[in-house]
């Protein structure tokens, strides 16, 4: 099953229970183990205008729907940590979306 833009439909304490959960199904594997997350990364140096309010109508959108946000790469990594991944690549693909790994 493919999911993908799923943790921004969340606030940032239950983002970190679906990290923990995530990191326990992957700590048998090891230095192997990753977590690989597509979602927006908000990018707070674009200067596209057009880009910036896309990224602002994702994340008011996060807020009013659910209860969740749209978050730039400090915020990725507040969570990452407190969960205990020790490295993390994000890489822009897919328009406003990136391809995020988190590693053990």
């Amino acid at each position: 099953m493919r999911k993908q833009c799923i943790l921004h439909d969340w606030n940032d304490e239950e983002c970190v229970r679906i990290l923990k959960k995530c990191k326990e199904a992957i700590s048998k594997k090891g230095k192997e183990g990753k977590v690989i997350i597509i979602d927006m990364v908000m990018d707070n140096e674009v200067k596209d205008e057009e880009y910036v309010e896309t990224q602002l109508f994702f994340d008011m959108l996060m807020m009013v729907l659910v209860k969740g946000k749209e978050r730039n790469e400090k915020e990725w990594v507040r969570l990452f940590s407190s969960v205990g991944f020790n490295n993390y690549t994000i890489t822009p693909v897919l328009g406003s979306r990136s391809l995020i790994q988190i590693f053990s």
